[in-house]
């Protein structure tokens, strides 16, 4: 019975190689063998058809994770459910996505609170950071204010007063201390702005939109044109634009509209303005009394050199708005700010009035 069962029912299963053709070639000659070897050959062959359904198992069970994994790396459309790697993100939110414009507008509804949250969350968590520090491509310290650095037409770098006026003692000539360009003449200039505004430099078309306004380099005065460039400098990523475009409105230039000098204001705060980011804190205690949000931007301000700033933290700090450690905080980094700026050249220039 055994030999029938080995035979008729374990023989045939398919396995990978088939050692039961040893059996029947015993049992075919009729020679006696004993039951020791009779037993070694069927576990050899039991074992090997386990080892191969484990196999097959391996594989199927890889197979299937394989597509879970896939399924699981797919983004899916909030509004019809739809997996896929090509879904469209929300331009606000920056969290759900959606297969089309169709979809987007179906879940709108439901979305549209929930949205408007995150989209505020994201402005604030970019508005309130510390923005980078720019550094002097030649003495490599972090740049100083606005009023102590000059934009070059030749190269397109700002470089620290520092750096020109050593240029100027060392050399005698006042020829780029960066890219070594002679000195220019008005037409000079212009024509090098041109040439940077050519490659969609920002601050060239900055530079050459302030010569505009006040018709300065042999331009005539055109402040329509200046307005133009100014904003065409402002979507290029220019933060002085920002900073000359919010100034148009506070000035009468322009009618008010105080959307659009909050979003210029906010735009050259982000870009490193210290003078936007006191305004923003000025308008957050008198317009919408909101006093955590003004300490907030003269923090951030105090921390990068700005007197004014630091002036309202510290009233802050006398009238319990501002916590002990924060204060200390506040005036550690202003310290480190002002010791990164400065340098022996730099303070030639404050001792010449260069």
């Amino acid at each position: 019975q055994t030999l029938h069962i080995v035979t008729e029912v374990v023989l045939p299963i398919e396995m990978p190689f088939q050692p039961w053709i040893i059996l029947k070639e015993l049992v075919g000659q009729a020679k006696p063998f004993t039951y020791v070897a009779f037993v070694m050959l069927l576990v050899l062959m039991l074992t090997q058809y386990i080892c191969h359904n484990i196999v097959e198992s391996s594989e199927t069970k890889g197979t299937t994770t394989s597509t879970d994994e896939n399924d699981a790396t797919l983004d899916e459309c909030a509004a019809c459910e739809r997996k896929a790697d090509d879904l469209k993100t929300c331009v606000a939110c920056k969290e759900v996505k959606y297969c089309d414009a169709t979809c987007q507008k179906s879940h709108r509804s439901k979305h549209k609170k929930e949205c408007r949250k995150l989209a505020a969350e994201l402005h604030d968590e970019a508005l309130f950071k510390q923005p980078p520090k720019e550094e002097c491509p030649i003495c490599c310290l972090s740049l100083p204010h606005p009023k102590h650095i000059m934009f070059m037409a030749c190269c397109g770098k700002f470089l620290c007063n520092g750096c020109i006026y050593a240029q100027l003692e060392t050399s005698g000539n006042s020829s780029c201390p960066f890219c070594r360009a002679h000195a220019a003449t008005e037409e000079d200039y212009i024509e090098r702005l041109k040439k940077r505004i050519a490659v969609n430099d920002a601050e060239a078309f900055q530079s050459l939109a302030c010569k505009y306004d006040k018709g300065t380099l042999g331009l005539p005065q055109d402040r329509k044109k200046s307005r133009e460039l100014m904003l065409r400098a402002a979507e290029l990523g220019s933060r002085d634009a920002y900073t000359c475009l919010a100034a148009d409105y506070v000035e009468g230039r322009v009618e008010m509209n105080m959307k659009k000098l909050n979003h210029y204001w906010e735009r050259a705060a982000m870009g490193g303005c210290l003078t936007s980011r006191f305004n923003l804190g000025s308008r957050e205690t008198g317009e919408r009394n909101n006093m955590d949000r003004a300490m907030k931007h003269w923090m951030i301000g105090a921390r990068d050199g700005h007197d004014e700033s630091l002036n309202n933290i510290r009233q802050g700090y006398t009238n319990g708005f501002v916590s002990k450690d924060d204060f200390e905080e506040v005036l550690r980094a202003r310290k480190e700010t002002t010791d990164e700026m400065r340098s022996d050249q730099r303070e030639a220039v404050v001792r010449h009035a260069y």
